[in-house]
């Protein structure tokens, strides 16, 4: 049985953990595209960016049910050992103990157990979480290295697609993929390339 999800990041937030007019923009829009697709159920992070992002979703998507799921709680899923990370990073993960790296390893465990894997019937499912679980998913479909969440790429409501298969290896279809965002609501973490 194949079980699809459709992973996104929450819409663009404020520093109080809102969504801003933009996020808000993001989520209609995403929830406008998945709209065609057959969903069975909408799951999202506890904390209120992504709550939100999933109720707009959930107005294009009338009856499906829209659940939370603390397995998508943001956090820090693998803190890398001293050297391992790429420079970009450097000085992040200052002050981790390992108390802090284990907790966040054990909740990506949970994530992992919880939507790495097929289940027993055909599922298309949503998920509306953060950048960091999106990569671990990521990461943990393509059988990479824990590390390699580093180097995802995660924009707000970017959506990533993953299938997995019983008996089978999981694929990665899409990746951050903003097709369904006009440009002035699309957000890389880049600069803009010169003209």
């Amino acid at each position: 049985m194949t079980r699809r999800l459709s992973i996104a990041r929450h819409g663009e937030a404020d520093a109080f953990g809102s969504l801003t007019d933009t996020g808000r923009h993001q989520a209609a829009r995403l929830g406008e595209r998945l709209a065609a697709q057959p969903i069975d159920v909408i799951w999202h992070s506890p904390l209120p960016r992504a709550q939100e992002t999933a109720a707009i979703v959930a107005e294009h998507l009338p009856g499906v049910p829209v659940l939370d799921a603390p397995e998508l709680i943001d956090h820090v899923p693998y803190v890398p050992a001293p050297g391992e990370a790429p420079s970009s990073w450097a000085g992040f993960f200052d002050g981790f103990d390992d108390a802090e790296a284990s907790h966040g390893h054990a909740l990506a465990d949970a994530l992992t157990r919880r939507f790495g894997a097929a289940g027993s019937r055909a599922t298309h499912e949503v998920l509306i979480t953060h950048a960091y679980q999106v990569a671990w998913l990521v990461r943990h479909a393509l059988a990479a290295p824990p590390v390699a969440w580093l180097r995802v790429p995660v924009a707000n409501t970017g959506l990533t697609v993953v299938e997995h298969r019983a008996h089978e290896a999981s694929a990665l279809l899409m990746l951050n993929d903003l097709s369904h965002l006009p440009r002035h609501l699309r957000w890389t973490g880049f600069a803009a390339a010169p003209p």
